[in-house]
């Protein structure tokens, strides 16, 4: 089938990485379901010819993915750690106070609004209904609803016009790209702020982060793209900033073109040259991705299999959905891959789409005493490495394998 830019509308031709036929990344398996008929997508990521913008084709709709997740925030420490200090920081920097409506997108269990004090004008919006009665039962406002121009012009009629709106590690969610964008500029005050956390491609690029591609993630963006992208919906980024989460992230700060008592600051033209200085202004540039993919992929199957040979154990930390992107493209199963473990309750006992890995609470990597233990959310490695210090007493190595294999003594 064709393919069009989800920006720009031009025909996609070019491949930036193809990985093949995958199930939804966090489609979890029911011990019941293991001899259903599981669905797989094509995961096969294009470059836009036209604006760059790196993305997949929309195989599933959003509200077949996100209507009951099983992702919930909270139960990262470092994210809650980065949540209060972007709160305690941006009150004072926006001078916000009990008037001001703060709105945030894809709120998902109130990790972030809930450091916001409580007199403030705070409002949830999380698609998925389960997550949502998390937030709400912690007092903050909720609406399980998408978000876009009709979502947007719906809180305009009741009032509700944001001084700030936080949207953090969504944008990649989002396959109306217009739309969406176009419910922030309309939800937005003149003098207000949105801001945005995104993956920086840049990162995924540099560091082979291609388990970041799944199906639930339909773009994958760098600044140039997203320039464009707000550009088109009358709003200008006015400051950048560089994080370490998710890999390596931007958060930009993004106001109405109109509003003249913003100017761009030097970190955006110096974000953008860094870019230029790597080539995510030139196409070719994307089209060498997939070599250094491939080279990974080899580079696991021969870990995995001398492993065996030695009779060595290993199990995983961490059912993220990007380790599931990494799972069924590298072809890792039970065989090779016995069990993985996860802190969050609500995915213990269920099973890894595609591979059918059992996940298991991390109390079975103390009884199993495996030798090597697989990080999968590798952008947590020093805090899960630092929960799980007492596995060296038996010997047991930390492995995690983007941008390389890496074996951490």
């Amino acid at each position: 089938m064709s393919v069009n830019c989800r920006f720009c509308h031009t025909p996609l031709t070019h491949s930036f990485v193809d990985l093949g036929m995958s199930p939804l990344s966090n489609a979890y398996v029911k011990a019941e379901q293991l001899n259903d008929e599981e669905v797989f997508y094509p995961l096969h990521a294009y470059v836009c010819s036209q604006c760059l913008l790196v993305q997949i084709a929309a195989f599933s709709a959003p509200e077949h993915i996100f209507k009951d997740y099983a992702y919930f925030s909270s139960f990262s420490s470092s994210w809650l750690a980065h949540a209060k200090d972007f709160v305690t920081q941006v009150i004072p920097k926006l001078q916000l106070n009990a008037q001001s409506h703060v709105v945030e997108i894809a709120s998902n269990d109130g990790y972030l609004l809930q450091y916001f004090p409580e007199d403030f004008q705070r409002l949830g919006i999380e698609p998925a209904e389960n997550v949502a009665e998390v937030a709400r039962q912690k007092g903050i406002p909720t609406r399980a609803v998408f978000f876009g121009t009709q979502t947007a012009q719906n809180l305009r009629e009741e009032g509700i016009h944001a001084d700030l709106i936080v949207a953090n590690n969504v944008l990649a969610h989002v396959p109306d790209l217009n739309d969406f964008v176009a419910g922030l500029a309309l939800l937005i005050t003149p003098q207000g702020t949105i801001s945005i956390e995104v993956p920086h491609l840049l990162h995924l690029y540099t560091q082979n982060q291609f388990d970041t591609i799944y199906h639930e993630h339909y773009s994958y963006f760098s600044l140039l793209a997203l320039q464009q992208i707000f550009a088109a919906h009358q709003l200008s980024i006015y400051d950048v900033e560089h994080l370490s989460t998710h890999g390596g992230s931007l958060r930009l700060s993004i106001t109405p073109t109109s509003n003249r008592s913003v100017t761009p600051r030097p970190s955006v033209a110096e974000a953008l040259q860094s870019e230029k200085a790597t080539g995510l202004d030139q196409l070719q540039t994307y089209l060498d991705f997939a070599a250094r993919v491939k080279a990974l992929k080899l580079e696991t199957w021969q870990f995995f299999i001398d492993l065996q040979r030695q009779g060595k154990r290993i199990a995983a930390y961490g059912a993220p959905a990007k380790g599931n992107t990494f799972l069924n493209y590298c072809g890792i199963g039970r065989e090779l891959l016995p069990f993985c473990v996860d802190k969050s309750p609500h995915k213990q006992g269920l099973y890894l789409p595609g591979s059918h890995i059992p996940i298991l609470a991390p109390e079975a990597l103390y009884a199993d005493q495996p030798d090597y233990i697989l990080i999968l959310p590798w952008n947590l490695q020093a805090e899960i490495s630092e929960q799980l210090a007492a596995c060296r007493e038996w010997g047991a190595q930390f492995v995690t394998a983007i941008p390389s294999l890496t074996v951490h003594p």
